[in-house]
């Protein structure tokens, strides 16, 4: 089943990520609400009338995709756009539910080294460290917040990527191959929020 996303990236380094997205998207790209090559330019708007149009696209999603990329923390909307998403808002008669939230990492160089590393663990299995000094606060608070939570090794402590975290981190390669996967998951977690401690202020 399709659903409604938005994505969030830094314009002036994601761009390809976000063209290639929509592009894996295929006929269910029908259902992204956010900006493409034919958006209007808001480059000399007002900060306000920049933030009254996000919210409109925001608000009629329930899954907001964040593109991880190196320099993403230096963007001054893509925390807030985050912030949004996860609150709980009236407009216009409607009530909106938090969205659902999946982060994609850019891959840069061949790789994804500049974020992430892998362990082996002695019990065999592996587990996915992420630099969190290159994440917003607000994607930190909702990694590994499933309540209670569900360990798939009590050994090594690691838990499901999909569904230990509220907000799952893919590798861009992987996301491409399947996005409806990634997004259905997003949103089954929105849908059962009560299971996730949410942080959902910046």
């Amino acid at each position: 089943m399709a659903h409604k996303t938005f994505i969030s990236y830094k314009y002036s380094e994601a761009q390809r990520v976000r063209d290639d997205i929509i592009a894996a998207l295929g006929d269910d790209a029908t259902f992204y609400q956010g900006e493409t090559s034919d958006s209007p330019d808001l480059t000399d708007f007002t900060t306000e009338t920049i933030k009254e149009h996000l919210k409109d696209m925001i608000f009629d999603s329930t899954v907001t995709i964040v593109v991880i990329s190196p320099n993403m923390t230096e963007s001054k909307w893509i925390d807030w756009e985050i912030e949004y998403s996860l609150r709980e808002y009236a407009r216009n008669g409607r009530a909106s539910k938090s969205n659902g939230i999946v982060g994609v990492v850019m891959k840069v160089n061949g790789g994804y080294d500049w974020l992430r590393t892998t362990t082996k663990h002695a019990d065999g299995h592996t587990s996915t460290q992420n630099d969190t000094g290159k994440l917003y606060r607000i994607i930190n608070k909702n990694r590994f917040n499933e309540n209670p939570r569900v360990y798939v090794c009590n050994q090594c402590k690691t838990v499901d990527r999909l569904t230990g975290s509220y907000i799952s981190i893919i590798d861009e390669d992987e996301f491409l191959q399947n996005p409806q996967k990634f997004i259905d998951n997003a949103f089954e977690k929105c849908q059962n929020v009560e299971c996730y401690t949410i942080c959902k202020t910046r």
